[in-house]
């Protein structure tokens, strides 16, 4: 059987304790320092809404977009599109509104005819009065929710432009695929 018996010099005790502490925070501070020194000539970027992402709608994916837009408004709130269709006006409409409008099929073509209806996105814009019936027009502007015999999305134009009617003018139903939004 061993038997130690220690004895500490509380004096040494402490002033070792003490230097070791010393050292340890000399330490920390060089490295926070050193750390301050290397990243003073880094920028960092904060500011995230300087730059908003502005979803170009695809053709093929309009009427999934849209009629997902319409099932799960609060999910596009706040988002910016530009998307191209023609100018129509509905009778109750104010000067500033118009729908962006397409025309979808709503069934198979037989015998060269095919039933099409009119869908598309309620539009505000204060010289929307400027534009005739049926005429294109590209816009890019932001979805908000507005009212229209129920609530219903609206795109607040921040741009807008008179284009040629393209090759393609119509779309085709939504097909429950690919959606610009989650």
């Amino acid at each position: 059987m061993f038997i130690y018996n220690i004895s500490l010099n509380k004096i040494k005790f402490f002033k070792y304790f003490f230097f070791i502490a010393i050292a340890a925070l000399l330490i920390a501070l060089m490295a926070f320092f050193y750390n301050l020194i290397q990243n003073s000539s880094r920028v960092y970027v904060t500011d995230t809404n300087q730059y908003e992402e502005v979803f170009d709608i695809p053709d093929s994916n309009y009427a999934n977009m849209l009629k997902d837009c319409y099932e799960n408004l609060d999910n596009y709130v706040g988002k910016k599109f530009k998307y191209s269709g023609f100018v129509h006006r509905l009778y109750d409409f104010e000067d500033n509104q118009f729908v962006l409008a397409r025309e979808m099929f709503t069934s198979p073509i037989s015998n060269n005819q095919a039933e099409v209806v009119i869908v598309g996105f309620l539009c505000e814009y204060d010289g929307a009065s400027s534009f005739d019936e049926k005429t294109w027009v590209e816009v890019e502007g932001t979805i908000t929710e507005g009212f229209y015999h129920s609530k219903a999305p609206v795109i607040k134009i921040d741009t807008i432009k008179q284009i040629e009617c393209p090759e393609m003018p119509f779309i085709n139903p939504p097909d429950g695929g690919y959606v610009t939004q989650q």
